[in-house]
């Protein structure tokens, strides 16, 4: 049976999800909600760059809730739990890039009261929390025993990010050391990053641990050019976010992301490394891990800033994930409650 799916918000998430969802054999687009006045009543396959599809974008959340669907993949650039309580309790099972990952008692017991109502399930996932952070580590834990630490790590050059207005003004790119510091952008990193790690330790049957966020910049030494234009000597040029959680003094998870303005000109002066952009996955155990993630990056700026592999991933995640959260019990439903969630083979090849 063919799972009817709205998109909610058509930022680049948005846009690679629909052309994936298109080109899904268990899947078809049926709606899309947009925020833009001037992307209502366009259609949702050209907001795509794919060509229509016969789908016309609405910015009506009433339209959204009573339209005949089986999950909305829920994307906007920050969440609004009102939102989604509303698409659950409509009877829309909903995924998404941007929270519910691994909640509290809290937070779960706000969200599946919605969702029992409803009939349906919420899920959480992505790659950067969602995946990288968590996911992967855990599923390597599997080949190991007698965990002892482990790692998810993001080492991604920021240029290829095409939001610029987030860069600057909610990431802190471009500002004083001081302002960035300042900023929102730990906390609202924290909600889904410490997620990850509780996952990790909960899953992975550790003691209670103390999680510490912390948060490092480095300044541009000289002039670089960016996508949010020129970054002068003295601003914010590189951050380097953490998440650890500490048993007594043993470090038993570090969750992290290095978003960098390329890699030279800086003070400190950080580098990608050998590796250059990548994801990195350690395990400690019997026997060790350690995966290194290429693919997810883009190979220069300017195609990133064309479509970013690492956003069209979270796509992939989230989609892949609806055939699994629609045939699930109605509740809250989290990475570790899931089988194996894969893709699908291209139409062409297909059976």
């Amino acid at each position: 049976m063919t799972l009817r799916v709205i998109q909610w918000a058509t930022g680049g998430l948005g846009r690679a999800a629909i052309g994936q969802i298109q080109l899904h054999p268990d899947l078809e687009l049926v709606g899309c909600w947009v925020h833009s006045e001037a992307k209502v009543g366009r259609d949702a396959g050209e907001l795509a760059g794919i060509g229509p599809i016969g789908v016309i974008a609405t910015g009506s959340m009433a339209e959204i809730v009573a339209m005949d669907a089986d999950c909305v993949l829920y994307a906007p650039l920050m969440p609004n739990p009102k939102e989604v309580a509303a698409l659950l309790r409509s009877g829309k099972n909903v995924v998404t890039p941007l929270g519910w990952f691994w909640p509290t008692e809290q937070e779960k017991e706000r969200m599946v009261a919605p969702a029992l109502e409803g009939g349906v399930t919420l899920h959480g996932t992505g790659i950067d929390p969602g995946g990288a952070t968590e996911q992967q580590p855990l599923f390597f834990t599997g080949l190991s025993s007698a965990i002892t630490f482990v790692r998810g790590e993001e080492y991604s050059d920021i240029r290829t990010y095409n939001a610029p207005d987030v860069v600057r003004h909610l990431m802190g790119f471009g500002q004083s050391p001081e302002q960035a510091m300042n900023g929102p952008m730990l906390a609202l990193l924290d909600n889904g990053f410490d997620q990850s790690v509780r996952m990790c330790l909960d899953t992975l049957g550790f003691a209670d641990a103390e999680i510490r966020g912390s948060r490092e910049v480095a300044v541009a030494t000289s002039p670089i050019d960016s996508p949010i234009g020129e970054i002068k000597p003295g601003q914010v040029a590189a951050q380097r976010f953490a998440w650890e959680a500490f048993i007594g003094d043993a470090k038993v998870v570090r969750v992290a992301v290095n978003w960098m303005m390329g890699d030279e000109h800086l003070d400190p002066p950080w580098t990608f490394g050998e590796g250059g952009v990548r994801f990195e996955v350690e395990v400690k155990g019997d026997p060790d891990c350690h995966v290194t993630i290429h693919g997810w990056h883009p190979t220069t700026v300017a195609a990133g800033l064309e479509r970013n592999p690492g956003i069209v991933a979270t796509a992939a995640h989230c989609v892949n994930s609806i055939p699994y959260v629609c045939a699930a019990e109605p509740g809250l439903l989290t990475f570790v409650d899931l089988p194996v969630v894969t893709g699908r083979a291209h139409p062409d090849l297909a059976r």
